[in-house]
């Protein structure tokens, strides 16, 4: 079975601008006015960078902010899988059977 890994995209940036809205900052109160109080380091990162983690108040508060949709701030995607080399393709390396490690016996020194 094959696991499909997903991503997304954010695009809040990109509706900010859509809003003629350049700087983080700007968003701040209109969070407030929706009952989010994040930080300036906090906003910065919703902004610029991609969430891993975003509650739903904010996520609702966003959409009504910019009058929008999830779909339109998360674009999901599927990633492409990584291809695996075929085993057939290994190279076998032949031990030699003479060359087995030993067990090692402990010998008392006062003896």
């Amino acid at each position: 079975m094959t696991r499909r890994r997903i991503g997304y995209r954010w695009h809040l940036r990109q509706l900010m601008a859509a809003h003629d809205m350049w700087k983080t900052p700007d968003l701040a109160p209109l969070l407030k006015d929706r009952g989010i109080s994040l930080s300036p380091a906090q906003i910065y990162r919703l902004v610029a960078e991609e969430p891993e983690r975003l509650s739903l108040r904010t996520l609702a508060a966003l959409c009504d902010i910019f009058d929008c949709t999830p779909n339109d701030l998360i674009e999901p995607y599927v990633e492409a899988a990584p291809r695996k080399e075929a085993v057939g393709n290994a190279k076998v390396v032949e031990l030699n059977a003479q060359l087995r490690p030993r067990r090692a016996r402990i010998i008392d020194d006062e003896q």
